[in-house]
């Protein structure tokens, strides 16, 4: 230990005063792995170690996600901010970047030397390591902001009192100023995920927070009810609760009270990305139902308490999932004045974006002038050096929700009345070289008016012309687009005829296959090279087990040999967009008297990567051949993938229960309708085996 107590890592400040010499707790060979890449890599290269990776943990600990928990608070360069619990620094890097000066304390030195490696350049983060009870007294009492993370369930840990919760409130309470704030972010005990079949957070077990964890252990969660208790007995009058979506881990979205999440909005639920889960029913429509009899607070799965005054910001939307140069997050607020919608980039690189923006508005503000279709008044604003956009706040319905009332009341030609009347409105200025490629249903506000449900006649307003193109556009590229992405988000909506919206755009099979193609790669073009969360979720490789499954029995579906396939119509792999060959009338799957598995399954044309998931136990697989409408799939690249590893000529073993291949359809001739077939030989292997083969290094 330093002399001095003083460690300097970099910029950064460790305090070792008060550690007592060990860390306490360690989550293993993880932290070991985490030091040598926060030492030995740059921040820019962390993305690409998490997908080669393939780890809970590293996922965890060095995700950008985990940071916009925190990214939107209004914290600025003249405020203090503590954090309690950095850990591995997953969010102080956040806080670095917005305040004058941040505090951590951690227990762990390994955990602080990882936080510290990782934001050695940041010269206004100190870190105390230590037990918080020790560091406490020594704090000053003016932070602007203190920081519970993932930290305040665990409080029974190491206050000792009948009222352990209270009291760490009130020891914290202590050290913010009258007008500060202190954020904590925590799981629902109640959260919808817990009762669709995840397993609780802390302990792993199936059910444990629902039933108030009648094992004991010193975690506890708490409902949005408990929460405001306890803050109501440490003397705030009021808590704004806010509803992070899907959880606070990896927020995309933060609802609260006064704009709450709308039907159809939640539709990421499969996130199980630290360990297998059930699926007992389908969390989407459970909360479309939650939201419709207004129960989403008591069943959102996270929350984020805020105490303090309250703040203008009423919902945030994180778009960074995306290449770097189009990460932004829109951000609704709302003061004396009203409300508005602002756009900021995340980083330097996505200024450009946000400037277009501003000037692609302008464009097509002219274009759509004396059409009835009006694009949302737009600002280009400056926040020091750095653009922003502000927004006018337009209330309504969106098109998409008019359109889902009229196929709820098998209203059909209501809908192509409404249709009709969106082609008419986007074709004026087809010729003008500017075009809103993003004028998908969602995007078209209708504003409210309860007197005059005759929508054709009201103005409609584009609230999003983030991806405009100096460029023309076909109308009907644009109406298709608007059309495949409202079929794909909810299968309700299969009820439409596909064939009489071709017929009304003057399009073909093979003109819709070729509009298919070209909306992959703009999904490319926006995501770039990243894996998105969806596709990071299904290299980890934890099984989703649904009831079906477990009803016909283990046996019965070993003898059965269920083959899974699932089908990437853009948006990576999902269950909902999987089907077991058994299952499927049309599709074929033959175990020959050798052993050997030959599966023959028909593909719709615009599926950009199929997933063979060919059992569900440990085993191994030796590949005959892939066929793709009757040619041999190459080897070459990244055109097939596995989550085992190689052992011989395309021969892997998989040390999982949930084996898969996938098959990348990239530079493959595709048709309407495609021929898929695959012969192989699937040797199943005791899990001792399987490992120790792993473990030997074969390769």
């Amino acid at each position: 230990m330093p002399e001095n107590n003083i460690e300097e890592i970099g910029k950064i400040k460790l305090n070792l005063t008060h550690y007592p010499g060990e860390d306490y707790y360690c989550d293993g060979d993880v932290e070991d792995e985490l030091l040598d890449i926060t030492r030995n890599y740059a921040t820019v290269e962390y993305q690409r170690i998490i997908e080669e990776r393939k780890s809970w943990p590293i996922l965890y600990h060095l995700s950008p996600q985990r940071e916009n928990i925190v990214e939107w608070l209004p914290i600025t360069k003249d405020m203090k901010v503590l954090e309690v619990g950095s850990g591995c620094g997953a969010i102080t890097g956040a806080l670095a970047k917005k305040a004058g000066e941040v505090t951590c304390i951690d227990l762990s030195r390994k955990r602080s030397r990882i936080n510290a490696y990782r934001h050695m350049d940041a010269d206004n983060v100190t870190i105390h390591v230590g037990n918080f009870q020790d560091v406490e007294p020594e704090l000053p009492c003016d932070y602007d902001y203190i920081c519970l993370i993932g930290v305040f369930e665990y409080a029974q840990a190491y206050i000792q009192s009948n009222t352990p919760y209270e009291d760490f409130l009130q020891i914290i309470k202590k050290h913010v100023k009258s007008q500060g704030h202190i954020a904590i972010a925590i799981e629902n005990k109640f959260g919808l995920k817990y009762w669709a079949g995840c397993k609780e957070d802390h302990l792993g077990s199936y059910f444990s927070s629902l039933e108030n964890y009648p094992d004991g252990g010193v975690v506890r969660t708490f409902t949005a009810d408990g929460l405001r208790e306890i803050a109501r007995k440490c003397g705030y009058k009021q808590a704004q609760m806010y509803y992070p979506y899907p959880d606070y881990k990896f927020m995309t979205n933060l609802y609260s009270d006064d704009r709450l999440p709308q039907v159809g909005e939640l539709s990421d639920n499969l996130r199980n990305f630290d360990r297998d889960r059930l699926l007992l029913f389908d969390e989407k429509k459970v909360f479309d139902t939650i939201i419709q009899e207004k129960q989403f607070p008591l069943f959102s799965n996270s929350y984020m308490m805020l105490l303090g005054p309250a703040l203008e910001e009423k919902y945030v939307k994180y778009s960074n999932d995306r290449a770097p140069e189009f990460c932004i997050k829109t951000i609704l607020k709302e003061n004396k004045s009203g409300r508005t919608i602002e756009k900021h980039p995340l980083c330097n690189e996505a200024w450009q974006h946000i400037e277009k923006t501003a000037s692609d508005y302008d464009k097509l503000s002219e274009r759509y002038t004396g059409s009835g279709l009006s694009v949302n008044r737009c600002t280009l604003m400056r926040d020091g050096h750095a653009p922003y956009l502000r927004l006018e706040y337009i209330e309504g319905r969106t098109l998409e929700e008019i359109l889902d009332d009229c196929l709820a009341r098998d209203d059909v030609e209501g809908f192509h009345r409404l249709f009709d009347e969106y082609l008419k409105r986007i074709s004026v200025g087809e010729d003008e070289k500017i075009a809103d490629y993003d004028l998908i249903f969602a995007n078209i506000l209708v504003p409210n008016d309860e007197n005059n449900m005759r929508y054709c006649d009201n103005e409609w307003y584009v609230i999003d012309c983030e991806w405009s193109f100096e460029k023309v556009v076909e109308t009907k590229q644009i109406a298709f687009r608007a059309v495949y992405c409202y079929l794909l988000e909810n299968e309700k909506r299969n009820v439409l005829n596909l064939d009489i919206i071709l017929q009304k755009l003057n399009l073909d099979q093979s003109d819709a296959e070729q509009y298919r193609k070209q909306e992959m790669k703009f999904q490319k073009y926006v995501t770039g090279k990243n894996m998105s969360m969806t596709q990071i979720r299904g290299v980890i490789d934890y099984p989703v087990y649904t009831v079906e499954a477990f009803c016909e029995g283990q046996n019965a579906a070993e003898h059965r040999e269920r083959v899974q396939i699932y089908e990437d119509t853009g948006r990576g792999f999902s269950e909902e967009q999987s089907f077991f060959l058994d299952e499927k009338a049309g599709e074929q799957i033959r175990i020959t008297p050798e052993g050997t598995t030959e599966l023959s399954v028909t593909v719709p044309g615009g599926r950009s990567a199929l997933r063979v998931d060919p059992c569900n136990s440990f085993c191994m697989i030796y590949i005959r051949e892939i066929k793709w409408n009757g040619m041999s799939v190459p080897w070459k690249g990244k055109q097939i993938q596995t989550n085992g590893f190689k052992v011989g000529e395309n021969t892997y073993v998989f040390p999982t229960c949930d084996p898969n291949i996938t098959i990348s359809l990239a530079g493959l001739p595709g048709e309407e309708s495609n021929l898929f077939q695959m012969t192989m030989e699937v040797t199943k292997l005791p899990e001792d085996t399987a490992k120790h083969i792993r473990k030997r290094g074969f390769r």
